[in-house]
């Protein structure tokens, strides 16, 4: 794809109105530096020097889109209390609409911790309790859906397994989509097993996408066009979800996009470096329905996103792409 079609459908990308539905998380990174073995244990003692927070989840995908458009929404459940706060002020400092987030002491918000000592991803910490979404707020929110849907021209369904996607209120967003003309793009979650129908798209990462198939994992072939399990994966896959594009992504070898009426398109990594892969996928599946609602064709659609994703598994933390990295990308 040329630079004047990439920078014709970035400028199509700021008129667009997209609502992410998710599992919303806080990110917490505390950097520091390790000079010393702690006398108690065997492990490092961390001085920390510097605390950066960022939104997560389905939320994380939300900051991505935010990058490219003013017209983003997302709707979700937190806790109440300060960790919630954050993440409203986090999303709405990027500009990002908080209407149809709904906040209830019921809840815990979920908080994942990251500690890097010199560069390195030393532990992770994971606050968090599984919610069941409950009726009445399932019920809020599909009223807020029915209310937004005549000024949205997208939708992404991330699914991070924690509780706020069931099948009954999926297939609600589904059918409401489809009937509304959407496009629909979903982030899927092996742990969370649901029927999918009626959507634009589906991105699973190579894991996941094996075990949504009900397939041992295999080692990766390169070219990825040439990888027998893969295929089958990509076979089943498309058969079992009622799907016109399947977006696979592949790490260092890419994304693999199977259409219904086209043979699979492969589109090799543009990574220059990796640094951290936290977050690579909510950018493929950001840029790739963005790109979609921009009138992209899915390969556009796929070359995009995957551009998008070398550039931040370039960066540590949970990182975004600016249009202009975006554009330098494909004129380099």
């Amino acid at each position: 794809m040329n630079p004047a079609r990439v920078s014709a459908l970035l400028s199509a990308f700021a008129t667009k109105r997209l609502l992410v539905i998710g599992d919303l998380m806080l990110d917490e990174f505390l950097w520091g530096k390790v000079s010393r073995i702690s006398p108690e244990a065997p492990v490092p003692v961390v001085e920390v020097v510097k605390e950066e927070y960022f939104p997560g989840g389905a939320a994380n995908v939300a900051r991505n889109l935010a990058e490219f458009s003013r017209g983003v929404r997302i709707m979700g459940v937190t806790g109440l209390g300060t960790h919630a706060d954050q993440l409203r002020a986090l999303l709405t400092g990027e500009g990002i609409n908080v209407d149809a987030v709904q906040s209830h002491a019921c809840y815990q918000t979920v908080v994942k911790t990251r500690i890097i000592a010199r560069q390195q991803h030393v532990v992770r910490i994971d606050r968090e309790k599984k919610l069941s979404l409950h009726p009445e707020h399932a019920a809020a929110a599909l009223a807020q859906l029915d209310t937004l849907l005549p000024e949205i021209d997208a939708i992404i369904i991330e699914d991070y397994g924690k509780g706020m996607l069931s099948q009954e209120f999926a297939s609600a967003v589904c059918e409401r989509a489809h009937r509304a003309g959407k496009i629909l793009a979903v982030d899927p979650n092996p742990h969370n097993p649901l029927a999918w129908r009626q959507v634009t798209a589906i991105k699973p990462n190579r894991a996941e996408a094996f075990a949504s198939a009900g397939l041992p994992l295999t080692e990766p072939i390169d070219p990825p066009t040439e990888d027998p399990a893969l295929l089958e994966v990509g076979r089943v896959l498309a058969a079992k979800w009622d799907t016109d594009n399947l977006l696979i992504t592949l790490g260092e070898h890419g994304v693999l996009l199977f259409r219904h009426d086209a043979p699979p398109y492969h589109a090799p990594t543009r990574a220059r470096e990796v640094f951290d892969v936290s977050g690579a996928g909510d950018t493929v599946i950001a840029l790739f329905t963005l790109a979609l609602s921009a009138g992209a064709t899915t390969a556009e659609a796929a070359e995009l996103a995957n551009h998008a994703s070398g550039i931040v598994v370039g960066k540590l933390g949970t990182a975004t792409v600016t249009p202009r990295e975006l554009l330098a990308s494909f004129e380099s």
